[in-house]
């Protein structure tokens, strides 16, 4: 099976054999090297971590394993047991914690699991300090405490209830007036804590709730990443109800995508694009995504009179470029919205109050909002290729190529054209090349896809 290590964290299969899949072994020696990296950091200091986790099955084991792994280090635990991904992020800075780990292996099957780690201001580690943790794990350089010194556990169950108390104090969110729209809105929680959180939040805003798969069993009854052709029974639950929309969010709750009133995805590009229009027209200000998200977002901002940048793929490098533009709104296009106005992650909660806000505001149909915004198509392929070529070289030759265009280098190689644009990314772990493509049509979006696999095969010499 598989055991992924990062900077952001460690990622795994249950069961098999430790250092090939995410094992009791692998769980507690990843734990381990992040409380001694936290104890190195904060010498002599009394350290607390913030733990969560999403309702997968295997949950129950690695928390358990991760928090006594953390009380032998001598560091306290607070104990938020189900929660999601965005709530222990909210929860480490009101607690004075010096750091969380969240237990979900995000969108990824039940067989996965995985440790997110954050930072005393809840968010995810810098490169920097995830290699560090990497090291100290390589080295198994642990010291644990001896029986006077070691952590206590603390059980804290009102985070979920606090989170969303945070999001209703948000200025641009107005629980009255999505109250007095009299939304119906069916809520697919894919068995996970966003059965939880997300039909309270909903009731909290005066909002009429449809649940399905809303109980956090971790028996996902469908592939969990919040995609089209997984969301067929949500789609029709929607029209059957006559609601005005629908919710999907995946397993830990910090992606977000949105079905219309007539049952068609609303399409987890425009998540982020609505949100950043609402609060846009409300905040004069600037906005970030990742390169392979959707031109639609430079669009809204523009026509705000904002600027929009562009960052590497990842959440913690929207993050930093974020801070560094003074960005009001960010995300990615995934579905992942970041309002800075709470705290700097992803958070499905922050989007679904802003966006029922704008469409209380707005007044019209989810389909009808959809058309306002300009209507762009994505494809997304990848080529394999053989382990003795050099994907860098090929990368470079992409490049000089169309050297006269708009490029980006900061993550693989994005050519921006004026009326479409190719994102190249190598994979760090096997001989591929994912190619993402964006135009203002699908069949243009696969055509330029395929001509661009075709340019790289010839610059590697493939017939």
């Amino acid at each position: 099976m598989t055991l992924i290590k990062s900077i952001s964290g460690i990622r795994g299969t249950i069961g098999g054999k430790p250092l090939d899949n995410l094992t009791p072994i692998d769980a507690v020696k990843f734990a381990a090297s992040y409380g001694t990296w936290l104890k190195n950091s904060k010498k002599g200091k009394k350290l607390k971590v913030v733990v969560g986790r999403d309702a997968r099955i295997s949950g129950p084991m690695i928390q358990q394993l991760v928090m006594n792994t953390l009380i032998g280090l001598g560091i306290d635990v607070i104990d938020l047991d189900l929660s999601t991904t965005p709530t222990v992020e909210v929860a480490v800075p009101m607690e004075e914690a010096d750091g969380g780990i969240i237990l979900t292996a995000s969108h990824n099957p039940k067989q996965w699991n995985a440790l997110k780690l954050l930072n005393e201001k809840g968010e995810f580690l810098s490169g920097e300090d995830g290699s560090e943790i990497l090291e100290i794990a390589e080295n198994a350089d642990f010291t644990f405490a001896d029986v006077d010194d070691l952590g206590t556990v603390q059980s804290v169950d009102h985070y979920i209830d606090t989170h969303i108390e945070e999001v209703l104090r948000l200025s641009l969110v107005d629980a009255r007036k999505i109250a007095e729209a009299k939304f119906t809105v069916a809520v697919d929680g894919v068995n996970s804590t966003g059965g939880i959180a997300v039909p309270k939040l909903l009731r909290r805003l005066g909002v009429e709730v449809v649940e399905l798969y809303c109980e956090p069993t971790g028996h996902f009854p469908h592939n969990p990443e919040p995609l089209k052709e997984h969301l067929h029974e949500i789609c029709e639950l929607v029209k059957n109800e006559g609601a005005d929309l629908g919710i999907v969010v995946d397993p830990d709750v910090d992606r977000l995508a949105f079905i219309s009133e007539d049952g068609e995805m609303f399409g987890e590009e425009y998540t982020l694009v609505a949100c950043a229009d609402y609060v846009l027209s409300k905040t004069s200000g600037n906005t970030v995504s990742n390169l392979s998200s959707s031109r639609a977002l430079k669009d809204i901002t523009e026509k705000h009179g904002g600027k929009y940048e562009a960052s590497a793929v990842g959440e913690v490098n929207v993050v930093e470029l974020m801070k560094r533009n003074s960005a009001v709104i960010g995300g990615e296009g995934n579905g992942g919205i970041i309002y800075p106005e709470l705290h700097y992650g992803r958070d499905s909660l922050v989007g679904i109050a802003l966006f029922l806000t704008f469409l209380a505001e707005k007044q019209m149909k989810m389909s009808e909002l959809r058309k306002t915004y300009p209507s762009y198509f994505m494809s997304k392929n990848k080529i394999e290729l053989t382990p003795e070529l050099d994907v860098d070289e090929i990368l470079r030759s992409v490049k000089e190529k169309f050297s006269k265009e708009e490029v980006s280098t900061i993550d693989g190689v994005k050519i921006d054209f004026p009326e479409y644009w190719v994102h190249l990314r190598k994979s760090n772990t096997e001989p591929i090349i994912r190619i993402y493509t964006e135009a203002k049509s699908q069949e243009k979006a696969d055509k330029v896809a395929e001509e661009m696999i075709t340019e790289i095969k010839e610059i590697a010499n493939l017939s």
